[in-house]
């Protein structure tokens, strides 16, 4: 056992392997690694570094970075259960003979590399390289707004598109974790090159990111709802933790579905405060609502105030966080009726119109916008509900919150009504119901 370091500073002690693995290459030479496992694993692949020798110089390669960190196809298709560290380890061997990953220095050259092998002794010993870098006169990327995307389907994109539209970002990661070559969508990114968009396959790129958005769906082949929500938790399982490591600071943003559910999961694997892990919930739906109230129906103050809570779909209900009625009852009761009548027909309207990906993506944009710019706005999303409502089970639910950089900054406080409450009661039991049933 020994301590790790993060890159924010925090520190853990973890499993940690160091030795040599044989490697031919015209001669046989042991190239010495260090391999740091996980909390997480067997989900989440190990960290891997090369460990040299103050005579040994790292020949930087597409497996090998300048600070000895290294890279393999092995460890970004990690997938348990067929993904092992003795799988992992043949894979290093195979790749290190066809491209030696270290060189010997001369006395002079060895001389002259010993600040760079101090500086890569501390990271492989886990020194934050925040830290080092600061030390080196490197740049503060404290203010750096970056984010992730992981799921490259038509989703994934329209996340991206929308998000570098919109100009929130000053880096967007798309993580592509599709197998076999870049297609489709992807293979078009990469051929017009968006400015401030990079795609890789490799979660250590997603490190330090302010927001990840997470848009992966399970593509099996189940033949029930809970074989398909079962499947979507095993995708996650290898993906969780391991952007949760590189980028522990992060709000988790859930566009996968079923968005409450998986939101759980979301908040479950990565042990994350609930105030930064979402889901984008009916944050769609409530733009929409008010938009309707205001454009079409010319209600524009009852607009203010609405929003479409409770579980995505036909469960969905609208709400008012609060409502100036009538002092008088009976003309109060007046101005509820009329009020909930202008709300039915928003909500029959609301009804025609369907979630394709670009509107969820404009809806992630505005959401990540809210959260990077600490705009202190009020959005319906998927939280914790546990303590509103009288609801008492650990369920995600769409309620009107105060979105920041912290994420959830504060719930908003709902009118009292019987109804509502029942309808977000009776969605929180089956949800709770069925996340009972699968095996995290």
């Amino acid at each position: 056992m020994n301590t790790y370091t993060f890159k924010d500073g925090s520190q853990k002690d973890l499993l940690n392997f160091s030795g040599t693995v044989p490697v031919k290459y015209g001669n046989s030479y042991n190239i010495p690694i260090q391999l740091w496992i996980l909390d997480s694993h067997p989900f989440a692949p190990p960290i891997c570094f090369l460990k040299p020798t103050a005579n040994m110089g790292i020949a930087v390669g597409k497996h090998v970075d300048a600070h000895g960190r290294i890279y393999l196809p092995y460890l970004q298709n990690w997938s348990h259960p067929k993904s092992t560290v003795i799988g992992l380890i043949k894979e290093m061997i195979a790749k290190f003979e066809e491209e030696l990953p270290l060189y010997s220095l001369s006395s002079s050259d060895a001389a002259r590399q010993s600040e760079l092998l101090s500086y890569i002794a501390k990271i492989t010993e886990g020194e934050t390289d925040m830290k080092s870098r600061s030390k080196i006169g490197g740049k503060n990327e404290g203010c750096f707004n970056k984010i992730t995307v992981v799921g490259a389907g038509d989703l994934g994109i329209a996340c991206v598109l929308a998000v570098a539209a919109k100009g929130v970002a000053d880096k967007v990661i798309l993580l592509d974790l599709s197998e076999g070559a870049a297609k489709g969508g992807t293979m078009d990114l990469e051929i017009f090159a968006l400015p401030n968009v990079e795609i890789s396959r490799d979660f250590s790129a997603s490190a330090d990111s302010k927001v990840v958005v997470v848009t992966v769906n399970s593509l099996g082949n189940a033949q029930t709802y809970l074989d398909v929500i079962q499947s979507n938790v095993d995708l996650f399982k290898g993906i969780i933790p391991a952007i949760s490591h590189y980028s522990q600071n992060a709000v988790l943003l859930v566009a996968s579905h079923p968005v409450e559910v998986m939101t759980y999961v979301t908040w479950k694997l990565s042990a994350f405060p609930k105030s930064r892990v979402i889901g984008v919930g009916a944050n769609l739906d409530s733009e929409r609502f008010q938009y309707i109230l205001t454009n079409l129906l010319k209600a524009e103050v009852l607009a203010k105030d609405a929003w479409v809570i409770g579980e995505q779909g036909e469960d969905k209900v609208s709400s008012w966080t609060s409502y100036n009625l009538a002092a008088n009852q009976t003309e109060g009761m007046a101005a509820r009726n009329s009020r909930q009548k202008v709300a039915n027909r928003a909500m029959e309207v609301l009804k025609g119109k369907g979630q394709r990906s670009w509107s969820v993506g404009l809806s992630v944009a505005d959401l990540t916008d809210s959260i990077l710019k600490d705009r202190r706005k009020v959005h319906s999303i998927s939280t914790l509900a546990k303590g509103c409502c009288n609801i008492n089970s650990e369920v995600f639910l769409s309620l009107p919150c105060i979105l920041g950089t912290k994420g959830v900054l504060e719930m908003a406080k709902l009118e009292e009504d019987p109804l509502v409450q029942e309808k977000l009661q009776s969605s929180a039991g089956s949800i709770h119901d069925l996340q009972q049933q699968l095996k995290l």
